[in-house]
């Protein structure tokens, strides 16, 4: 794997972040390996902050609107979380903290979403309790979001952390695997669901990749289905949290809030392996298309 150069935020009156980086380095450098683990620690951090700023934009509204939302407003509370959703989407992309190509990719997953979600809610599988009038049946439009934030940060992400990897599958086989997860969401309900088959297709087709991180100048490494797993379960932590705000109830919290089950955390790793195909294609495309700067150089 090839170095690259140390942090470099990407965005409008972020510059100075790279600044405060470089002196960072130097004082963590001046006292030892433990304070320059130390400093990468740190730029992991504010590098996953980053990534996941649309989504953590998100689970912060569905806190605030469900404890400080005033009661008989003419706006309802769902439409103000469209609203505010659309209001960050065109933030991200006027500071360039998102890119054309990445607001692409979760435009793509928020009619996915939105379909899928249109489909479960007249199933019965979970319920939008509250009233509102941007809605499609039973679906509020800002769930489409909740589902788009996932590919905002997977975009981000791949973005921020340089990844590269090693023995990862041909893209075709990905995508054939996505559409066939894709499918099962909804034909498990009336056909056998072939959950388990996905996932050993998953480990089959995943189980030997590596993907390589830079948070800084070197390259970290791990393997690709532990990285889904981990970022499936964020999202089930987030899940819980806006089930405990109320913005939509699974019928076993009708009557109260309860965990959501630990089953819903195998859907989210199957739901992570459709975003990530998504935004691979995205990240296909920019490595084919040579920038102006770079015609004539090798790829």
């Amino acid at each position: 794997m090839e170095n690259a150069g140390a942090f470099k935020p990407r965005g409008v009156g972020l510059h100075w972040l790279r600044h405060w980086d470089n002196r960072a380095a130097m004082w963590a450098r001046a006292r030892g390996r433990h304070a320059v683990a130390l400093h990468e620690l740190v730029c992991f951090g504010v590098k996953q902050a980053s990534a996941c700023l649309f989504g953590g934009c998100m689970v912060g509204l569905l806190w605030l609107t469900w404890a400080f939302y005033p009661h008989g407003v003419a706006l309802a509370r769902y439409d103000f979380l469209t609203l505010a959703a659309l209001v960050i989407q065109c933030v991200l992309i006027v500071t360039r903290l998102e890119s054309r190509e990445e607001a692409k990719v979760i435009l793509m997953f928020h009619v996915a979403g939105t379909a899928m979600e249109v489909f479960k809610t007249a199933m019965g599988s979970w319920v939008y309790p509250e009233a509102s009038l941007l809605r499609i049946g039973g679906v509020p439009l800002f769930s489409g979001f909740m589902y788009a934030s996932i590919g905002s940060y997977i975009a981000r992400a791949w973005r921020l952390f340089d990844f590269r990897f090693v023995r990862h599958p041909p893209f075709t086989a990905t995508v054939w695997l996505a559409m066939a997860i894709y499918a099962n969401f909804f034909t498990h309900h009336f056909l056998p669901d072939v959950r388990a088959w996905l996932f050993f297709a998953v480990a089959a087709l995943f189980g030997r990749t590596w993907v390589y991180f830079r948070i800084r100048q070197v390259h970290r490494r791990m393997p690709l289905l532990l990285g889904f797993l981990l970022v499936a379960t964020f999202i089930w932590l987030a899940e819980n949290m806006g089930t405990f705000t109320a913005a939509w109830r699974y019928p076993a919290q009708r009557h109260g809030w309860s965990m959501v089950p630990l089953s819903k955390l195998g859907a989210w790793f199957l739901l992570m392996i459709i975003s990530y195909v998504m935004v691979s294609a995205v990240a296909i495309q920019r490595a084919w298309t040579p920038s102006p700067c770079k015609q004539g150089e090798g790829h």
